[in-house]
């Protein structure tokens, strides 16, 4: 637990300083690093011997995916609001069409009766090189929107704070298991977690209130989303979790001591940054 608060007090500045005071690069430049590390975290604990020939690959692709977003987004700024589907980006879907034949067309090429690269190698490859950081580029998404020094926290507030009231709910008041998948987790925890979504988005709204005169929510909108996140960020946990179990993986890496490796701490925030930034739009 010390290491796990260590790393915590050290972390949170340093991610306030680059997302909210660094220039919009050193977000781009995060995103690269969260999307590198975690898609070679993921093919090591879930890609057999054949996959480990996609590992590069994989790892390159997801590390300057978020590169190739951001050089087409600050090309014509007024139109970044404006973005919706991957088509509006034709270089991001350029090199995702890439990974796609690049990585099927190495499971042709080294295709044997001996060895092979598996479809389970392929689908590793191409969600770690490509869905994931889709994903986690959203990060960078809210962050090149008008007062996107604001809004680029509200996943994380609501992923960080449904994780630690999650935590503590579940230690302090929890006894009804909520899935096999994760036994350690409790229902109780659950409904922690719930609160703790809407408290981090509050403090967020506090935040914009008293430094930029914001209101970009409605108390109503902030519950709202602060529960349905919440729920998306434990869909998130779970999920990493099931692939964790099914591959006999405690961790996805010792990166951060205490709480393991990127995928580890930023398996929420890989679900709630798509979903906050689509839910922004709608609201």
């Amino acid at each position: 637990m010390f290491k796990r608060v260590m790393v915590a007090v050290v972390g949170i500045p340093a991610l306030i300083l680059i997302l909210g005071f660094a220039p919009e690069m050193a977000t781009m430049l995060l995103a690269m690093a969260l999307c590198g590390v975690g898609a070679w975290e993921l093919m090591r604990a879930v890609a057999g011997e054949g996959g480990e020939k996609l590992a590069r690959l994989t790892v390159l692709v997801a590390a300057v995916f978020p590169a190739v977003m951001y050089e087409e987004l600050v090309v014509d700024r007024t139109q970044r609001i404006y973005l919706a589907v991957l088509a509006d980006l034709p270089l991001t879907a350029a090199l995702a069409l890439a990974l796609v034949l690049l990585v099927f067309l190495s499971a042709v090429l080294d295709y044997t009766d001996d060895k092979r690269i598996t479809f389970s190698d392929v689908t590793a490859a191409l969600f770690a090189g490509g869905i994931f950081p889709l994903m986690m580029s959203c990060l960078l998404l809210l962050r090149l929107e008008d007062y996107g020094q604001l809004l680029v926290f509200v996943p994380l507030g609501i992923a960080f704070g449904s994780d630690t009231f999650a935590l503590f709910g579940g230690l302090l008041c929890g006894k009804h298991k909520l899935t096999p998948v994760s036994p350690k987790k409790t229902v109780e925890g659950a409904v922690g977690g719930l609160l703790g979504g809407v408290i981090g988005l509050a403090l967020i709204k506090l935040v914009g209130l008293w430094l930029l005169g914001l209101s970009f929510l409605t108390w109503g909108q902030v519950i709202l989303l602060g529960l349905a996140g919440s729920a998306v960020s434990q869909i998130g946990d779970l999920s990493f979790s099931v692939i964790k179990r099914e591959f006999g993986v405690k961790d996805y890496g010792n990166l951060l001591p205490g709480h393991g490796g990127v995928l580890d701490r930023f398996d929420s925030v890989t679900f709630v940054a798509p979903f906050v930034w689509l839910a922004l739009r709608i609201l």
